[in-house]
């Protein structure tokens, strides 16, 4: 299959199951293990949350980007057009991984990207955003079908700019560089390389398979002994009730 295949049948599975294929039972025959699960964020953490869980799972290239305060010795260098260049560069679909660099006392209240923004986004074929902080115009933004992932939701914002694009952010306990997959749903987002797309769709695959064995025969038990057998993947009956 295509990348862009691959993607599509990636997002027909949740992101749990995907990283239990990348990382997180480093023992499990399925189990890719390209990170050690404790000590390396690749998935996010309790501060982000799904807007929209209805939309299920989105998957796509990342492309980064640093939002803080205007800095006057940095004031004109970068603009959101430049976010919009470095989408519209990769493979699609993309996701924008985008971290909020803003003082305490405010970061809790900036509503960054909106309709308009979001619009311009799915333009280039952004179908997500990840972010560290809030954003705003949900309501708007809930019918375009773009999944959000942020901290929460404010209604305004002061002036504000784009500190980088592309350099490597940290949202929400997971480290991100350009080009990197990230996959996303109600449960959170994880990443992995690109170049692991193929087997991470072939040992998601492998993966459910066999939990769909287990379950079937987990479903069935009725007593501990029957539990312990389905889970060593052992026939049991009428013998064991």
């Amino acid at each position: 299959m295509s990348e862009i295949d691959l993607m599509a049948e990636l997002a027909k599975v949740d992101t749990p199951t995907i990283t239990n294929v990348v990382a997180t039972y480093p023992n499990a025959k399925t189990c890719l293990g390209l990170y050690n699960p404790w000590t390396e964020n690749w998935y996010t953490d309790t501060s982000i949350k799904c807007m929209y869980p209805e939309l299920g799972a989105r998957v796509g290239y990342a492309a980064t980007c640093v939002f803080s305060l205007p800095d006057p010795n940095f004031q004109g260098r970068l603009s959101f057009m430049d976010v919009l260049d470095a989408l519209d560069a990769l493979p699609k679909p993309t996701i924008l991984v985008l971290e909020q660099k803003f003082p305490k006392e405010i970061a809790g209240k900036v509503g960054l990207a909106g309709e308009i923004m979001t619009t311009m986004m799915q333009a280039v074929g952004c179908v997500g955003c990840i972010s560290n902080g809030p954003s705003r115009d949900i309501d708007a933004i809930r019918k375009m079908g773009f999944q959000y992932h942020l901290t929460g939701i404010s209604p305004g914002h002061g002036e504000f700019a784009v500190q980088s694009v592309n350099a490597p952010v940290s949202v929400g306990g997971m480290d991100v560089a350009a080009g990197e997959i990230v996959h996303m749903d109600e449960n959170g987002a994880c990443k992995f390389p690109a170049d692991k797309l193929q087997a991470v769709y072939d040992n998601v695959q492998e993966l459910l398979a066999g939990e769909d064995t287990t379950l079937s025969a987990l479903r069935g038990a009725k007593n501990a002994r029957q539990v312990r057998k389905a889970m060593r993947g052992e026939p049991y009956g009428d013998e064991d009730e």
